[in-house]
């Protein structure tokens, strides 16, 4: 799809959260290795905004996931019941001057060992876009770093060697590092490899073996960047390409083999450490335009915002087979 037709299609997306969702049953699976019992476990209001952007797993098995338009942090236990966290502020203006998209929304999601939990917020004003933070026990969030108006911030990652946080900028093109305890961002790469082609560029982010993993949608790339002692950002190499509508991603824990969200294309694919890759979830699974994706051991989470087919935003649950298992 063009990005002019993107931006079409989540207008018209965003303007359809007036809708009432209609959950329909999941057809047959194609779920292929190295994933298999593919089920939705949760289905979720596309009327209230409930369109999942971003997931993490917490220690206990719930699942944590940002709802773009709705401005919130919740919670899905392990029998399926969503909780709602907490509801940052909504700008004044309702969001329009949200840069490429047009809404606020909140984004990229990370939790430190603590139990906080961190999220982006972009509403293209000066006064709330930034990174956000919620205490364990808390309902009200505080924003602990601002970030640019004109940008949007997307992805989040935390480093525990730097007790770090860096952040994708997919409007701007740049990646942020912000302390773990906030205060002011710092522009950690500009590299071309981050830059949106028309649309929105760098996305994704995962901190993974000394260095920072970044997708980058308009590209359709993976990409590493190392982490140097000093903390510097190394040179960029691309690791795959090819991967159009490419959102975020997770490690499986074998090696560099990744599992990453394909938005338009309604699809998961795995990315082998070459960088070629295979579909391994699609819409018979229950997809609805998948976001980002979570795994811890066996258990691999995918939600689905439903930006683009409007139509039952989920959460699926896939087994990672594990060799010799």
């Amino acid at each position: 799809m063009k990005n002019t037709v993107m931006r079409a299609v989540l207008a018209a997306a965003a303007a359809s959260l007036t809708l009432a969702t209609v959950v329909t049953a999941t057809p047959a699976g194609a779920v292929t290795a190295p994933l298999s019992r593919a089920h939705i476990v949760a289905h979720f209001d596309l009327a209230k905004g409930q369109s999942p952007e971003n997931i993490l797993i917490e220690p206990d098995g719930a699942v944590d996931v940002t709802f773009a338009a709705a401005h919130q942090l919740a919670r899905v236990d392990r029998n399926g019941t969503t909780h709602i966290l907490a509801t940052l502020p909504a700008p004044s203006d309702g969001g329009v001057h949200t840069p490429a998209l047009g809404f606020a929304l909140i984004t990229g999601l990370a939790r430190t060992p603590d139990g906080t939990l961190y999220a982006l917020y972009a509403t293209g004003t000066k006064d709330l876009t930034g990174l956000w933070r919620l205490r364990p026990g808390h309902r009200t969030p505080e924003r602990i770093a601002a970030l640019p108006a004109e940008g949007l911030p997307n992805g989040l990652a935390f480093d525990p060697r730097s007790h770090a946080f860096y952040i994708t900028d997919s409007v701007l093109g740049t990646v942020w590092s912000v302390p773990q305890r906030g205060g002011r961002a710092k522009a950690w790469s500009t590299a071309p490899e981050l830059a949106p082609r028309g649309f929105l560029g760098a996305n994704g982010a995962r901190v993974h073996r000394n260095a920072l993993w970044v997708t980058n949608l308009d590209q359709g790339t993976v990409t590493r960047i190392p982490i140097g002692d000093d903390r510097r950002a190394g040179r960029p190499a691309v690791k795959a390409t090819g991967l159009e509508g490419i959102d975020d991603f997770a490690f499986t824990g074998r090696g560099n083999e990744i599992l990453a969200a394909l938005n338009q294309p309604n699809k998961v694919v795995r990315i082998s450490a070459d960088g070629t890759n295979t579909t391994v979830l699609n819409a018979s699974d229950g997809l609805q335009g998948p976001t980002a994706v979570a795994v811890h051991g066996k258990d691999v989470y995918v939600p689905s915002a439903a930006y683009v087919t409007t139509t039952d935003p989920n959460l699926l649950h896939a087994r990672l087979d594990r060799p010799g298992h």
